[in-house]
């Protein structure tokens, strides 16, 4: 469906900069996402310094992803029981508290493995509870008619934070060490708090004279949803599991990203800094993460002119191109080759994430998307400790080059078995699939 305006796109796009508690939660998005992508960077670097090994690496990195795990879940319920805006800048503030506090302690150091480890802890948590939060709170920082435009902005600002994260994160691991990423991270993470802040501030007052239907959307979520409802938190989530295992399509391509995201993150976030230290340095490796996030900007443009009615099935088949960093990390290629690969993912990987958030959006209730959605984070993030925990081990009893071509086989092999569900191969952009589950739920 076309956007309602009979202004030109960038025009559009330009209007949308106009509100303030937009450009602000816009800003705080762009610095949270920035520091998240710095840390597992300077983390993995930071533990190398102390002399750790690569199973170290993995379980201070896979600390985080536990951590991001085990509160995601709790994360949405509290994103909808207080104000979103309080909830993000409380979780940015403690954020910029520790990462600074270890940042100074690495630099005098005095930042053993088990400090860094707690670190990583509070990042997964600062993750699982500003995620949900934030993309919850955009809607009501612009008018419903510009809310396809504010979500096209705020991709493009969390892109770039995560292109200028991860770059600066090798950069000053090599060039100053490091503890100073990790300041900066704090820097930054306070910079995020601020920026919540005055996002709240704006809506609360906007919401001194609102309309009566929005007053409550505006200042507390659970007051707007109704007391009632939000005392049964197991029972909505009961609905949306029902809602998600009854669509094939949904359980066997989060059953596709669970290896796939397993893989990956054993084979760059763990065993890609140890190959980089061998081969062609830490700052290099920060350049090559960031490539992959410019290849997500340039694969949004591309899917943005696309008219594919099978937008999930080439979404799904594209997911292979994982398998290219994988394959130049363990033949030691060329780092052109191993820009080119990242370049590639990344192209394939914006491909996918719009194309399973169409059809998220387009075959799930409205009712119950939320929850859905949860599941399939849940899904995708329960792998990345076990993938970032299980690389290290691997590669030691098994060596680098096997366990990534290993996984270079995994990720073929689920694609494969991804795309050998009808449901997967038919479903259309323009129409849902059968519901497996709709008997069975009137019947009840």
């Amino acid at each position: 469906m076309a956007f309602p305006s009979s202004r030109p796109d960038r025009d559009i796009l330009r209007g949308v900069l106009r509100h303030r508690a937009f450009r602000a939660l816009t800003l705080g998005r762009s610095l949270t996402f920035f520091g998240n992508s710095m840390a597992p960077v300077v983390l993995a670097f930071a533990v190398l310094d102390l002399g750790g090994s690569a199973v170290d690496v993995g379980f201070v990195v896979g600390a985080r992803s536990v951590s991001s795990v085990l509160l995601l879940l709790f994360g949405g319920l509290l994103a909808d029981r207080l104000p979103r805006a309080l909830v993000l800048q409380g979780a940015a503030a403690s954020a910029a508290l520790v990462q600074t506090g270890v940042g100074l302690a690495v630099l005098a150091d005095r930042a053993p493995i088990g400090v860094l480890l707690v670190l990583s802890v509070v990042q997964g948590a600062v993750a699982a509870v500003s995620v949900p939060a934030s993309a919850a709170l955009l809607p009501r920082t612009v008018p419903p008619g510009e809310l396809r435009p504010a979500n096209a902005l705020s991709r493009m600002g969390i892109n770039t934070g995560m292109i200028a994260g991860t770059s600066l994160g090798g950069l000053l691991a090599a060039v100053a060490g490091p503890g100073w990423g990790m300041v900066l991270d704090g820097v930054a993470f306070l910079g995020a708090a601020a920026a919540y802040r005055l996002a709240g501030r704006v809506l609360a007052g906007r919401a001194a004279a609102p309309s009566p239907a929005t007053t409550a959307e505006v200042l507390d979520p659970a007051t707007a949803a109704g007391t009632a409802e939000r005392a049964r938190p197991w029972q909505d989530m009961r609905q949306g599991w029902r809602e998600f295992a009854s669509r094939t399509w949904v359980w066997v391509v989060v059953l596709q990203f669970f290896v796939v995201n397993a893989v990956s993150a054993g084979g760059i976030q763990v065993l890609g800094p140890a190959v980089a230290d061998a081969t062609f340095g830490r700052t290099a490796w920060g350049f090559v993460l960031a490539t992959q996030m410019a290849g997500a900007l340039v694969g949004g443009l591309l899917v943005a002119r696309s008219r594919s009615r099978h937008a999930l099935r080439i979404g799904v088949a594209v997911v292979a191109l994982d398998a290219l960093p994988l394959v130049a990390l363990a033949e030691s290629a060329d780092l052109a080759l191993l820009l080119m690969a990242m370049f590639a993912n990344g192209i394939a990987l914006e491909q996918f994430s719009v194309a399973w958030d169409l059809s998220l959006q387009e075959n799930v209730p409205q009712e119950t998307l939320a929850r859905v959605y949860s599941y399939d984070a849940l899904g995708s993030t329960l792998a990345l400790p076990l993938g970032e925990m299980a690389a290290g081990p691997l590669a030691e009893r098994f060596g680098v080059r096997p366990t990534l071509l290993c996984g270079v086989g995994l990720v073929l092999l689920v694609t494969a078995g991804a795309l050998g569900s009808s449901q997967v191969r038919g479903l259309t952009a323009g129409g849902p699939v059968p519901d497996e589950g709709a008997a069975e739920r009137a019947a009840v």
